[in-house]
């Protein structure tokens, strides 16, 4: 059976009872699933880029990213590759002047590297994948404390429930991989749409200001296995 990813997750949801069962009959087989959005990742270049800004705390990233994308749309002719392009151009403009440091627990923040192998979590006997861009680590009254950033990016974006499941994701990563060493702060597990410019964090789903999705999704996923 394949691993699941949070986009996998919100698809399952989306679907009619009929078609939840062959989504799962699908999963059973490993069957590979083909991108609805012109395959591979859609969205690197403006997920890495704002990545980028974030680790840096620089916006000249954006500005060079726009002027190499547009020359790129010059130099294709290739129709769907310039819409992909220019949809991606499209995030990074609205990301120019963006203060970025709302999302910075503190002006001393140390990012941390993390494992691939890490990101696969065993939840209700599923394997799903968290991919955080940033993991970071900061002292607060002289606890250390950890958070998460997960930049995410869908044509039309996510509700904001949906984007609660990458939230939800990002503290559970955290818990496993790292609540010996450090503090998690629910507050700093923040998944962030950019098509959308909203964010949510896990302690809104702690104070039900979002509804928690993930697991009774996960759940009703387990049933049709």
């Amino acid at each position: 059976m394949k691993k699941l990813s949070i986009k996998d997750v919100i698809e399952f949801k989306r679907k009619s009872e009929q078609s939840k069962k062959t989504f799962v009959n699908n999963l059973k087989l490993d069957k590979k699933k083909v991108e609805a959005e012109a395959g591979g990742d859609y969205w690197v270049i403006s997920t890495s880029a704002i990545s980028n800004v974030y680790r840096s705390n620089d916006l000249q990233i954006i500005k060079d990213k726009i002027d190499e994308v547009e020359e790129k749309i010059e130099s294709t002719e290739n129709v769907q590759v310039k819409a992909m392009y220019q949809k991606n151009i499209n995030i990074l403009k609205s990301f120019e002047n963006f203060d970025f440091k709302k999302w910075y627990p503190s002006k001393k923040m140390n990012l941390i590297k993390t494992k691939k192998a890490n990101s696969l979590l065993t939840i209700k006997g599923l394997e799903v994948q968290a991919l955080p861009h940033h993991v970071f680590t900061y002292k607060k009254n002289d606890i250390e404390e950890i958070g998460a950033i997960w930049f995410i990016a869908k044509i039309n974006g996510y509700k904001k429930d949906e984007l609660g499941m990458f939230a939800d994701m990002l503290y559970k990563y955290l818990k496993v991989n790292f609540s010996k060493d450090y503090l998690i702060n629910p507050k700093y597990c923040i998944a962030v749409d950019i098509v959308k410019i909203q964010d949510i964090n896990y302690s809104q789903i702690q104070k039900v200001e979002i509804p928690e999705l993930l697991t009774p999704t996960l759940d009703e996923i387990k049933k049709l296995l």
